[in-house]
């Protein structure tokens, strides 16, 4: 166990300027960003240990919403309680909220989306999510039946691509860690410092539920556009399970035939959101600021986020006691082989299938993987080398 920890003025501006800096620097999806999360709180600050991490992903990758903001606000709520993970969220969120803003107002039909600098990002995507699979495979699957679990994920992951399975896979893996590991009693594991109380989990987790059946009565009752947009925002953040990129056909379905605006405005949109860092639930930006400039940029921001907030603050509470528990902790270790197997999976899908085109893609990530686990170079540096590198790559082959 760890003695507890006060939040300081320094700690909360170390928050910010780390998670900003992966605001910047994040390419490459919801996986990547895993990765590169990993890199920076677990390798090179320590500030948690593999296990804790992992369980925290397992949570993430359980929960609606964006799986990879919530991990990054989770980091900032056991880092620096609630003002912490507020601060996280603005960090790692706002660079590509103001940059889609913009795209908005200022560059909408100006296509982004083949450029040959996003194409050396995506391959740097490859080389940090392959260091961080490496990384939690060898701490996560020691033995032939995590491995085997993880064998599992990765299989129906790939072969069954719906809203739900992920969700089904991590509960299944629960139940074969249980049965499995029964001979297992749970370790003295760190606790994971959390300085919110049970009762603010209550209150979020009430305020989660509360909000999803309001608003539509809401909407109705008033028929305020801006009501409307909230809600429709609101509920797209609190039904998605599998990332981002599940939440487009959502936001298309909400937005496109209301007339709120065109199909060519939405796919343009879609394009520059992949060529900004930080995670795709930002395209909401892009849209509130369409359908009423900077201002419903920002209020379709904290709309569709604040479904991921109000869940991992309202679950983190009871998370940490729950998963020192024998039993429980018998189920993760199921669970967390499988979250190995779903990273892999995500890796081949789309992470690699979109990136490695050709051999000299391949030779290009194998660079930038050694720059990254071999030569120690900080992330910044990798992530800016294949940006250069994409467009040397274009202009030579």
């Amino acid at each position: 166990m760890t003695e507890k920890k006060t939040v300081t003025f320094q700690s909360l501006l170390e928050i910010l300027m780390v998670s900003t800096r992966l605001g910047l620097t994040s390419f490459g999806g919801p996986v990547a960003h895993l990765g590169y999360f990993h890199e920076e709180y677990v390798r090179r600050r320590k500030w948690m240990d593999e296990k804790s991490y992992a369980d925290l992903v397992a949570l993430c990758q359980f929960l609606p919403g964006p799986a990879s903001s919530q991990v990054g606000i989770g980091v900032g709520l056991m880092r620096g309680g609630l003002l912490g993970g507020l601060i996280a969220f603005l960090g790692f969120t706002l660079p590509s909220v103001l940059a889609l803003i913009i795209f908005a107002l200022v560059l909408q039909g100006f296509d982004i989306g083949d450029a040959a600098w996003i194409h050396g990002l995506k391959i740097v995507a490859v080389a940090v999510v392959a260091h961080a699979i490496l990384g939690m495979a060898q701490k996560l699957t020691p033995d032939l039946p995590r491995k085997t679990i993880a064998l599992f994920a990765l299989a129906v992951t790939l072969l069954w691509q719906t809203a739900f399975t992920q969700v089904g896979v991590i509960l299944i893996a629960a139940v074969l860690g249980y049965v499995i590991f029964k001979s297992h009693t749970a370790e003295d594991e760190k606790r994971m410092h959390f300085p919110i109380s049970k009762g603010v989990g209550y209150v979020s987790l009430g305020l989660f539920f509360g909000l999803l059946i309001l608003l539509p009565v809401l909407r109705e009752a008033t028929a305020l556009n801006w009501i409307a947009m909230f809600d429709s925002f609101y509920r797209s953040g609190s039904l998605v399970f599998g990332g981002g990129h599940v939440v487009l056909p959502l936001l298309e379905r909400e937005f496109v035939p209301t007339g709120w605006l065109s199909e060519e405005a939405f796919l343009a949109g879609y394009g520059a959101t992949q060529a900004v860092p930080g995670p795709l639930f930002t395209f909401a930006a892009y849209i509130g600021a369409i359908i009423n400039g900077w201002q419903g940029g920002l209020l379709a921001t904290a709309a569709i986020f604040l479904p991921a907030f109000l869940l991992i603050l309202g679950t983190l509470p009871f998370w940490d006691a729950l998963r020192r528990n024998s039993k429980i902790s018998r189920a993760l270790m199921g669970v967390n082989a499988a979250v190995v197997g779903i990273l892999i999976a995500a890796f081949y899908h789309p992470i690699w299938t979109s990136s490695i085109l050709a051999p000299i893609d391949f030779v290009f990530a194998a660079i930038l993987f050694s720059m990254l686990v071999y030569w120690k170079l900080p992330p910044w540096v990798v992530v800016l080398t294949g940006a250069v590198g994409g467009l040397v790559l274009y202009m030579i082959f």
